[in-house]
């Protein structure tokens, strides 16, 4: 089993949330033949220390929005803004953490997170930085491992860590806890509360699990084609305010509700294997 102690880092000043602005973002690849449109017109604000929620279809674009605002990958049409500034590459107010750890194997887990640290800073206050990341979480007892002697979990917690070393004000979780199974994922999934509750930033989670989005999430954008045509172009479908303050009750009513909603969203048809009544 995944051991997990609670994180026991208190707040620290770190660098602001920061503010997303979408306008009229969209993104075509070149093919044989012209142009493939992954994303058109998406429009969304993003307020500082909000914590936004992705989800859609396989293929739909949501890898694709988060690398766009990273500064990975550049819009084909439109602008993204963060706190005012258009993003035109990479942009150290960002930072990004993947659904595989991608930690490096002959370093350990403290000279991986070491690697996150902004570049020229003095070298006594990074490593009181690594280490303050590695007991957020929950990692300290860990720090001289190597990823091979580590759980998938804790891995994961190591690439959170690395991410959040250079104070992100806009953290990018693409698919982070989809490796691993059920029980790890929810201890990470309160962990990341936890992270949020102590050092605030604004996130964007790309996730398939309808379920994270909602415990995790204060808003859930649903992204899908709204064309008949499979090729279509994705956009915003659809935007949920997710009710409650976190951490939420997994088995609240209305978030079951906006469960079915978002389900019924992504074309799942809740109803089709339950049980039939007995008569």
């Amino acid at each position: 089993m995944d051991d997990m102690p609670a994180p026991s880092v208190a707040p620290r000043a770190a660098r602001a949330a920061g503010a997303i602005r979408f306008d009229g973002v969209g993104r075509a690849f070149p093919v044989p033949g012209g142009d493939r449109v992954v994303l058109r017109g998406v429009d969304l604000a993003v307020a500082a220390g909000e914590i936004v929620a992705i989800v859609g279809p396989s293929g739909c674009g949501k890898s694709t929005l988060l690398r766009l605002l990273g500064g990975l990958d550049a819009p084909t049409d439109g602008a993204i803004a963060l706190d005012g500034t258009r993003i035109r590459d990479t942009d150290e107010r960002t930072a990004v953490a993947f659904q595989e750890p991608r930690l490096l194997p002959w370093r350990t887990l403290a000279q991986n997170v070491e690697i996150g640290l902004p570049r020229g800073g003095d070298r006594r206050t990074g490593r009181a930085r690594v280490d303050e990341l590695l007991r957020l979480v929950g990692l300290a007892h860990a720090a001289g491992q190597r990823p091979r002697e580590v759980s998938g979990g804790m891995a994961q917690r190591a690439s959170l860590a690395r991410a959040l070393a250079r104070d992100p004000g806009v953290l990018l979780l693409d698919e982070p806890f989809g490796a691993l199974d059920a029980l790890t994922r929810l201890r990470m999934q309160d962990l990341l509360l936890d992270i949020h509750a102590a050092q605030p930033t604004t996130v964007l989670l790309v996730t398939h699990d309808v379920e994270e989005a909602l415990y995790l999430a204060d808003r859930v954008l649903l992204l899908r084609s709204l064309a008949d045509d499979a090729d279509a172009a994705t956009s915003i479908a659809r935007v949920i305010d997710v009710p409650g303050a976190r951490p939420r009750d997994r088995a609240d009513r209305a978030i079951a509700d906006l469960r079915a909603e978002l389900l019924d969203g992504l074309g799942v048809d809740i109803h089709h294997h339950a049980p039939q009544e007995s008569r």
